[in-house]
């Protein structure tokens, strides 16, 4: 009995080091990213409007540009938000275990996306459950029409 206790814990012990270690790659990649992305909008500001006059168009072009590329790291900064989540809740011992039913989310699944919070199942459940309810409101919103048009 004691034997298979022991084999237990180094499972799990084996198991937390390599969520750990996906968690923490995944976070270097990205800082990674943020700081390359941020680098180059610094570099990048600056020049354009050393080239002289720009033309609206251009301004326009170079503003989306922008606005894209800001977006992106917010979008970075967020998921490192989720990433930094998913370590603390790995540290408290309740890391790669679906918020909804218990069960343990598969590897596979923590690989692709490391800050998941619910299996597979779990997940497509909720997102037709989304999806169900959208339909439902267009419904609503397009009947409240037809009822306002008649009046």
């Amino acid at each position: 009995m004691a034997n298979n206790r022991s084999e237990t814990n180094e499972m799990a012990k084996d198991r937390y080091l390599e969520l750990k270690k996906i968690l923490e790659g995944r976070r270097r990649e990205i800082l990674s990213e943020v700081h390359e992305k941020m680098r180059d909008v610094r570099v990048d500001g600056p020049t354009a409007n050393l080239q002289g006059v720009l033309d609206a168009v251009e301004t326009s072009e170079v503003d989306i540009q922008e606005d894209i590329e800001l977006a992106l790291i917010q979008m970075k900064a967020e998921t490192l938000q989720k990433i930094d989540e998913a370590l603390s809740r790995l540290e408290e011992g309740n890391y790669g275990y679906c918020f909804e039913c218990g069960a343990e989310i598969s590897e596979r699944r923590l690989r692709a996306l490391p800050f998941a919070v619910r299996c597979k199942d779990c997940e497509e459940a909720r997102e037709v459950a989304q999806q169900r309810e959208r339909m439902l409101a267009q419904r609503r919103g397009a009947a409240s029409l037809f009822f306002d048009m008649s009046h």
